[in-house]
C-alpha cells in the first residue's frame, strides 16, 4: 500500500459529526501533498462556518502523526464543497 493510501485509510477512521460518515467518502479531503516526512493537505469543509473545523484538525493532526509525520492541514475556503463530492454509495445512504 502507498504512502497516499495509507494517510486516507487512516482519515476514514474521522468521522463528521453533523453527518456520521468519514471525511473521505463525504469528499472533503481536497489533495495531499507528502514531502520530507511532512504532509500536506487541504480539506474542503461542507460549509465554510462549519463550527467543527478546530475538532477536524485536531482528529487529522492525530491521525497522521500516527503514522509519523508532521502535518499541515489547510482549510480550502476558496473552493465550496458540494453534495456530489460524496462518494456515491454514502449519498445513496443519506437520499441525495
Amino acid at each position: 500500500m502507498d504512502e497516499k493510501q495509507r494517510i486516507l485509510n487512516a482519515l476514514r477512521e474521522i468521522r463528521d459529526p453533523e453527518l456520521g460518515y468519514d471525511i473521505v467518502s463525504l469528499g472533503m479531503i481536497e489533495e495531499i501533498k507528502i514531502e520530507n516526512g511532512k504532509v500536506h493537505m487541504r480539506l474542503l469543509p461542507t460549509t465554510p462556518m462549519c463550527p467543527y473545523l478546530p475538532y477536524l484538525i485536531e482528529a487529522i493532526a492525530v491521525k497522521i502523526k500516527k503514522l509519523g509525520y508532521d502535518v499541515e492541514v489547510e482549510i480550502d475556503l476558496e473552493n465550496q464543497w458540494s453534495p456530489e463530492r460524496i462518494d456515491p454509495e454514502v449519498r445513496k445512504k443519506l437520499g441525495i
